[in-house]
């Protein structure tokens, strides 16, 4: 199953560009991610606030609210500033589970030239879904928002790195 990223990439750019809404956009983004990516069953946001990742934009099931930086799979990737793939969630200790149906995870940190915002999280029921390719596209869409929509403006006081 290959996704075409550069395409997607346009797509979202077309949708986002002239909209100053950041929420909307964000709301935008996470619908756009769940239409686009086969196979997932939670598409979003998590948003640095304090220090902690608050729940954003979201497309799934009622998902976690607040998790702590450096806890779980996002929590982790927020704090290393680097992207997790993860093919089986059950294998990854401190996993926090949010839907029981998740089987595997990739989590994109998302900042822009100040510094972190938060990350991308997308969950599917299939173990291994997620690739390197995967990895890289999401990480390519990441930028594109943040270079189209003023994501700081939702996430409020940036969470440090530090756990």
């Amino acid at each position: 199953m290959s996704v075409d990223y550069e395409q997607l990439e346009r797509q979202l750019r077309a949708l986002l560009e002239g909209e100053p809404d950041a929420l909307a956009n964000c709301a935008n983004f996470a619908a756009f991610l769940a239409a686009e990516i086969p196979e997932l069953n939670f598409a979003g946001l998590y948003l640095a606030k304090g220090g902690d990742l608050v729940l954003g934009p979201f497309i799934g099931k009622p998902s976690c609210t607040r998790i702590a930086v450096g806890r779980g799979v996002c929590g982790k990737a927020f704090a290393a500033d680097s992207s997790i793939l993860v093919d089986d969630v059950a294998a990854f200790a401190d996993h926090i589970v949010c839907d029981s149906a998740s089987a595997s995870e990739l989590v994109v940190p998302l900042r822009d030239a100040a510094g972190p915002l938060g990350v991308i999280d997308c969950d599917s029921p299939r173990r291994a879904r997620f690739s390197e390719s995967d990895r890289e596209g999401l990480e390519r869409l990441g930028r594109a928002l943040t270079e189209c929509v003023e994501v700081r403006a939702l996430a409020v006081g940036a969470a440090t790195r530090s756990p």
